[in-house]
Protein backbone atom coordinates (compact mmCIF):
# COMPACT_ATOMS: atom_id res chain seq x y z
CA UNK A 1 0.00 0.00 0.00
CA UNK A 2 1.28 3.44 -0.84
CA UNK A 3 2.04 5.98 1.84
CA UNK A 4 4.46 8.75 2.66
CA UNK A 5 7.07 8.82 5.41
CA UNK A 6 8.76 11.81 6.95
CA UNK A 7 12.36 11.10 7.87
CA UNK A 8 12.94 12.40 11.42
CA UNK A 9 15.97 14.55 12.08
CA UNK A 10 18.86 13.11 14.02
CA UNK A 11 18.33 15.73 16.73
CA UNK A 12 14.75 14.55 17.30
CA UNK A 13 15.78 10.90 17.40
CA UNK A 14 18.47 11.68 19.98
CA UNK A 15 15.99 13.74 21.99
CA UNK A 16 13.62 10.75 22.04
CA UNK A 17 16.18 8.11 23.03
CA UNK A 18 18.75 9.90 25.18
CA UNK A 19 16.65 10.92 28.24
CA UNK A 20 15.58 7.32 28.87
CA UNK A 21 19.16 6.10 28.51
CA UNK A 22 20.44 8.66 31.01
CA UNK A 23 17.60 8.07 33.47
CA UNK A 24 17.90 4.28 33.33
CA UNK A 25 21.70 4.40 33.62
CA UNK A 26 21.39 6.59 36.71
CA UNK A 27 18.76 4.31 38.23
CA UNK A 28 20.77 1.17 37.49
CA UNK A 29 23.94 2.52 39.07
CA UNK A 30 22.29 4.17 42.06
CA UNK A 31 19.85 1.46 43.13
CA UNK A 32 22.26 -1.47 43.38
CA UNK A 33 21.18 -5.10 43.17
CA UNK A 34 17.43 -5.48 43.56
CA UNK A 35 16.05 -8.91 44.54
CA UNK A 36 12.42 -9.85 44.00
CA UNK A 37 10.56 -9.14 47.26
CA UNK A 38 8.80 -12.33 48.35
CA UNK A 39 5.88 -10.20 49.45
CA UNK A 40 5.15 -9.61 45.74
CA UNK A 41 3.60 -13.10 45.59
CA UNK A 42 1.13 -12.41 48.41
CA UNK A 43 -1.96 -11.40 46.47
CA UNK A 44 -5.09 -10.49 48.37
CA UNK A 45 -7.63 -12.59 46.46
CA UNK A 46 -7.05 -16.22 47.47
CA UNK A 47 -10.55 -17.49 46.73
CA UNK A 48 -11.01 -20.91 45.12
CA UNK A 49 -13.57 -21.29 42.33
CA UNK A 50 -14.27 -24.56 40.50
CA UNK A 51 -11.20 -25.99 42.16
CA UNK A 52 -8.96 -23.19 40.82
CA UNK A 53 -6.88 -21.44 43.50
CA UNK A 54 -6.50 -17.67 43.24
CA UNK A 55 -9.34 -17.93 40.74
CA UNK A 56 -9.76 -14.21 40.02
CA UNK A 57 -6.11 -13.68 39.17
CA UNK A 58 -5.93 -16.93 37.18
CA UNK A 59 -9.13 -16.66 35.17
CA UNK A 60 -8.74 -12.97 34.30
CA UNK A 61 -5.78 -13.99 32.15
CA UNK A 62 -8.23 -15.36 29.61
CA UNK A 63 -8.57 -11.73 28.47
CA UNK A 64 -4.95 -11.81 27.25
CA UNK A 65 -5.53 -15.08 25.40
CA UNK A 66 -8.63 -13.66 23.73
CA UNK A 67 -7.08 -10.36 22.63
CA UNK A 68 -3.83 -12.02 21.57
CA UNK A 69 -5.69 -14.60 19.50
CA UNK A 70 -7.77 -11.91 17.76
CA UNK A 71 -4.61 -9.92 17.05
CA UNK A 72 -2.87 -12.92 15.50
CA UNK A 73 -5.99 -13.71 13.48
CA UNK A 74 -6.18 -10.13 12.18
CA UNK A 75 -2.52 -10.17 11.10
CA UNK A 76 -3.05 -13.48 9.29
CA UNK A 77 -5.91 -12.03 7.23
CA UNK A 78 -4.11 -10.20 4.45
CA UNK A 79 -7.34 -8.84 3.03
CA UNK A 80 -8.16 -7.13 6.34
CA UNK A 81 -4.73 -6.06 7.54
CA UNK A 82 -3.18 -4.95 4.22
CA UNK A 83 -4.61 -1.44 4.57
CA UNK A 84 -3.00 -1.11 8.00
CA UNK A 85 0.60 -1.39 6.78
CA UNK A 86 2.57 0.42 4.09
CA UNK A 87 4.95 -2.54 3.80
CA UNK A 88 4.02 -6.15 4.51
CA UNK A 89 7.14 -6.78 6.61
CA UNK A 90 6.01 -4.11 9.08
CA UNK A 91 3.62 -6.72 10.47
CA UNK A 92 6.44 -8.70 12.06
CA UNK A 93 6.77 -6.62 15.23
CA UNK A 94 2.99 -6.83 15.67
CA UNK A 95 3.20 -10.62 15.32
CA UNK A 96 5.67 -10.58 18.22
CA UNK A 97 3.43 -8.24 20.21
CA UNK A 98 0.22 -10.23 19.90
CA UNK A 99 2.04 -13.54 20.34
CA UNK A 100 3.51 -12.15 23.57
CA UNK A 101 0.06 -11.05 24.73
CA UNK A 102 -1.43 -14.46 23.84
CA UNK A 103 1.31 -16.36 25.70
CA UNK A 104 1.10 -14.01 28.66
CA UNK A 105 -2.42 -15.34 29.27
CA UNK A 106 -1.03 -18.84 29.75
CA UNK A 107 2.18 -17.85 31.52
CA UNK A 108 0.47 -15.51 33.97
CA UNK A 109 -2.32 -18.02 34.55
CA UNK A 110 0.27 -20.68 35.39
CA UNK A 111 2.08 -18.30 37.74
CA UNK A 112 -1.04 -17.37 39.67
CA UNK A 113 -1.95 -21.00 40.33
CA UNK A 114 1.03 -21.15 42.69
CA UNK A 115 2.84 -17.81 42.87
CA UNK A 116 6.60 -17.99 43.47
CA UNK A 117 9.77 -16.84 41.74
CA UNK A 118 10.13 -19.93 39.56
CA UNK A 119 6.59 -19.78 38.17
CA UNK A 120 6.95 -16.01 37.73
CA UNK A 121 9.51 -16.69 35.00
CA UNK A 122 6.71 -18.02 32.75
CA UNK A 123 4.75 -14.83 33.34
CA UNK A 124 7.65 -12.52 32.59
CA UNK A 125 9.10 -14.20 29.50
CA UNK A 126 6.07 -13.55 27.27
CA UNK A 127 5.65 -10.08 28.77
CA UNK A 128 9.26 -9.31 27.79
CA UNK A 129 8.39 -10.47 24.26
CA UNK A 130 5.45 -8.03 24.19
CA UNK A 131 7.49 -5.11 25.63
CA UNK A 132 10.30 -5.53 23.13
CA UNK A 133 7.93 -6.04 20.22
CA UNK A 134 6.01 -2.81 20.85
CA UNK A 135 9.35 -1.00 21.07
CA UNK A 136 10.26 -2.50 17.68
CA UNK A 137 6.87 -1.32 16.37
CA UNK A 138 7.63 2.25 17.38
CA UNK A 139 11.10 2.21 15.80
CA UNK A 140 9.60 0.72 12.64
CA UNK A 141 6.90 3.36 12.33
CA UNK A 142 8.61 6.46 13.69
CA UNK A 143 12.24 6.06 12.57
CA UNK A 144 12.90 3.45 9.89
CA UNK A 145 10.94 0.31 8.93
CA UNK A 146 13.97 -1.80 8.04
CA UNK A 147 15.76 -0.82 11.24
CA UNK A 148 12.77 -1.55 13.44
CA UNK A 149 12.16 -4.99 11.95
CA UNK A 150 15.89 -5.83 12.05
CA UNK A 151 16.01 -4.92 15.74
CA UNK A 152 13.03 -7.12 16.63
CA UNK A 153 15.08 -10.28 17.12
CA UNK A 154 17.88 -8.69 19.18
CA UNK A 155 15.37 -6.80 21.32
CA UNK A 156 13.37 -9.96 22.03
CA UNK A 157 16.56 -11.83 22.97
CA UNK A 158 17.54 -8.95 25.25
CA UNK A 159 14.15 -9.12 26.95
CA UNK A 160 14.35 -12.87 27.47
CA UNK A 161 17.91 -12.62 28.81
CA UNK A 162 16.80 -10.00 31.34
CA UNK A 163 14.26 -12.47 32.78
CA UNK A 164 16.71 -15.39 32.76
CA UNK A 165 19.40 -13.22 34.37
CA UNK A 166 16.99 -12.23 37.12
CA UNK A 167 15.97 -15.82 38.01
CA UNK A 168 19.59 -17.04 37.79
CA UNK A 169 20.72 -14.35 40.23
CA UNK A 170 17.82 -15.27 42.55
CA UNK A 171 19.04 -18.87 42.63
CA UNK A 172 22.56 -17.62 43.30
CA UNK A 173 21.30 -15.80 46.38
CA UNK A 174 21.73 -12.24 45.08
CA UNK A 175 18.66 -11.54 42.96
CA UNK A 176 18.89 -8.63 40.56
CA UNK A 177 15.73 -7.30 38.90
CA UNK A 178 17.34 -4.22 37.41
CA UNK A 179 17.72 -5.45 33.83
CA UNK A 180 14.15 -6.69 33.69
CA UNK A 181 12.86 -3.36 35.02
CA UNK A 182 14.85 -1.55 32.34
CA UNK A 183 13.22 -3.77 29.71
CA UNK A 184 9.85 -2.55 30.97
CA UNK A 185 10.45 1.11 31.63
CA UNK A 186 13.03 2.25 29.07
CA UNK A 187 10.72 1.46 26.13
CA UNK A 188 7.83 3.18 27.96
CA UNK A 189 9.79 6.38 28.54
CA UNK A 190 11.18 6.41 25.01
CA UNK A 191 7.82 5.58 23.42
CA UNK A 192 6.23 8.62 25.07
CA UNK A 193 8.98 10.86 23.71
CA UNK A 194 8.77 9.24 20.27
CA UNK A 195 5.03 9.90 20.17
CA UNK A 196 5.63 13.56 21.04
CA UNK A 197 8.66 14.22 18.85
CA UNK A 198 8.61 11.90 15.84
CA UNK A 199 6.05 11.83 13.00
CA UNK A 200 4.01 8.80 12.04
CA UNK A 201 3.15 7.67 8.50
CA UNK A 202 -0.25 6.40 9.69
CA UNK A 203 -3.52 7.85 10.85
CA UNK A 204 -4.63 7.30 14.47
CA UNK A 205 -1.07 7.60 15.78
CA UNK A 206 -2.43 9.17 18.95
CA UNK A 207 -4.08 5.87 19.86
CA UNK A 208 -0.72 4.73 21.23
CA UNK A 209 -1.26 7.21 24.06
CA UNK A 210 -4.39 5.25 24.96
CA UNK A 211 -2.26 2.12 25.25
CA UNK A 212 0.09 3.93 27.62
CA UNK A 213 -2.82 5.20 29.72
CA UNK A 214 -4.18 1.66 30.07
CA UNK A 215 -0.71 0.39 31.00
CA UNK A 216 -0.19 3.05 33.68
CA UNK A 217 -3.68 2.37 35.07
CA UNK A 218 -2.88 -1.36 35.16
CA UNK A 219 0.34 -0.74 37.10
CA UNK A 220 -1.57 1.48 39.56
CA UNK A 221 -4.18 -1.26 40.06
CA UNK A 222 -1.38 -3.75 40.70
CA UNK A 223 0.07 -1.55 43.44
CA UNK A 224 -3.41 -1.05 44.97
CA UNK A 225 -4.25 -4.77 45.03
CA UNK A 226 -5.48 -4.82 48.65
CA UNK A 227 -7.13 -1.39 48.59
CA UNK A 228 -9.22 -2.13 45.50
CA UNK A 229 -10.29 -5.48 46.95
CA UNK A 230 -11.47 -3.73 50.11
CA UNK A 231 -13.09 -0.85 48.21
CA UNK A 232 -15.13 -3.25 46.06
CA UNK A 233 -15.95 -5.40 49.13
CA UNK A 234 -14.21 -8.40 47.65
CA UNK A 235 -15.76 -8.15 44.20
CA UNK A 236 -12.43 -7.72 42.41
CA UNK A 237 -8.82 -7.33 43.47
CA UNK A 238 -6.36 -4.79 42.14
CA UNK A 239 -4.27 -7.50 40.50
CA UNK A 240 -7.26 -8.99 38.70
CA UNK A 241 -8.18 -5.49 37.56
CA UNK A 242 -4.60 -5.05 36.36
CA UNK A 243 -5.00 -8.01 34.00
CA UNK A 244 -8.25 -6.65 32.61
CA UNK A 245 -6.89 -3.12 32.12
CA UNK A 246 -3.74 -4.39 30.40
CA UNK A 247 -5.84 -6.59 28.11
CA UNK A 248 -8.06 -3.60 27.31
CA UNK A 249 -4.94 -1.67 26.35
CA UNK A 250 -3.99 -4.43 23.93
CA UNK A 251 -7.55 -4.44 22.57
CA UNK A 252 -7.34 -0.66 22.08
CA UNK A 253 -4.17 -1.20 20.03
CA UNK A 254 -5.90 -3.85 17.91
CA UNK A 255 -8.76 -1.39 17.34
CA UNK A 256 -6.20 1.15 16.15
CA UNK A 257 -4.77 -1.34 13.66
CA UNK A 258 -8.23 -2.20 12.41
CA UNK A 259 -9.10 1.44 11.71
CA UNK A 260 -5.86 3.10 10.69
CA UNK A 261 -4.57 3.85 7.18
CA UNK A 262 -1.41 5.35 5.73
CA UNK A 263 -1.51 9.10 6.13
CA UNK A 264 -1.93 11.05 2.91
Amino acid sequence: MSGSRSVPSLQRVVAAFLPGILLCAYAYLSIGQLPQPLSYHEFVDRRVLLGIPHAGDVMSNFAFVLVGAFGLWFLSQSRLSARSFINRFERWPFWGLFLGIFLTGFGSGWYHLQPDNDSLVWDRLPMALAFMSIFSVMITERINPSLGVALLGPLVVMGAVSVLWWIWTEHQGHGDLRWYLLVQFYPLITMILMLLLLPTPYTRGGDYLGLIVFYVAAKAAEVLDYQIFELTRGLISGHTLKHLLAALGAAWLLRMLWRRQPAR
